[in-house]
C-alpha cells in the first residue's frame, strides 16, 4: 500500500466533494486509480505506533460501511481494539493459549499481546448471517468480505497501511469470544492499520489471461 507521506501531520480529514455531476459524465479520478494500482498489504512489523485520529478512523468505518448489501442486512460488524485495549486483548488470548498449550516454550509466552501491540488500531470484522432471512447465507457471508476490503481501501485513501490476518485468536471460538464475537456469529479477518514504517516490494499479480475468460454463447 502507498504511504503518504502527509498522514503523519494531517489531524482533520477532508471534506467529500460530490464525484457526479448532473449530466452524469465519466469524473476520472487519477489518485483513487493509483491506490488501487499500487495498494498492497504491508508486513506486521512496519507498523508506526502513532495513534490514529478519532475523526480518521470514524470515516474509515462509515466508508466500509458503504459496501454492497444485497437486502439491507448488515451482516458484519466491527470490533475496534486500540490504546490499552490492544495490550488487554493480548494478554488474556494468552492467557488460554498457555492453558491449551500447558508445554508453550517460555518464549512464546507473550507472543499474541505482541501480536495484538504491532499496530496502532485493529478492526475485527465480524460475519453475523441471518439464516431466516430472505437473502441466500452464501451473499451475506460474501458481504463481510466486501466490507472488508471497502475498509481497506479506505484506509488507503487516508494513507494508511493495512494488513488482514485470521490467525488463531479469530479462528478459536473461545478466544473470540473474549472480544464479544457470539457463538451464531465468525470472524473474517483482524485488519491492522497505521502509518507504515517501511516499503515492502510489490509481489508478483496473476496475469489477466489466467484468471479472466469471456463467454460469448
Amino acid at each position: 500500500m502507498t504511504h503518504q507521506g502527509s498522514a503523519h501531520h494531517v489531524t482533520s480529514a477532508t471534506a467529500a466533494v460530490p464525484i457526479y455531476d448532473d449530466a452524469f459524465e465519466l469524473q476520472f479520478s487519477p489518485n483513487m486509480l493509483a491506490k488501487l494500482e499500487t495498494r498492497r498489504s504491508v508486513p506486521m512489523r512496519a507498523f508506526d505506533p502513532m495513534p490514529i485520529p478519532a475523526e480518521h478512523l470514524e470515516r474509515i468505518l462509515k466508508i466500509a460501511a458503504r459496501s454492497p448489501d444485497h437486502g439491507r442486512l448488515a451482516p458484519w460488524r466491527f470490533i475496534v481494539l486500540e490504546g490499552e485495549a490492544r495490550q488487554l486483548s493480548g494478554e488474556r488470548f494468552d492467557a488460554l493459549y498457555a492453558a491449551r498449550n500447558p508445554g508453550l516454550d517460555a518464549s512464546k509466552s507473550d507472543m499474541w499481546t505482541l501480536y495484538m501491540m504491532r499496530a496502532p488500531v485493529t478492526i475485527v470484522v465480524v460475519s453475523r448471517t441471518d439464516p431466516a432471512a430472505k437473502i441466500p447465507e452464501w451473499d451475506q457471508i460474501l458481504g463481510s468480505g466486501a466490507v472488508g476490503m471497502n475498509l481497506i481501501l479506505a484506509a488507503s485513501a487516508h494513507g494508511y497501511a493495512t494488513q488482514w490476518l485470521l490467525k488463531w485468536p479469530g479462528r478459536d471460538p473461545e478466544a473470540a469470544a473474549i472480544l464479544g464475537v457470539q457463538p451464531n456469529e465468525r470472524v473474517a479477518g483482524f485488519i491492522h492499520l497505521g502509518r507504515q514504517t517501511e516499503r515492502p516490494a510489490d509481489r508478483v499479480r496473476p496475469e489477466l489471461e489466467a484468471i479472466v475468460t469471456r463467454w460469448t454463447g
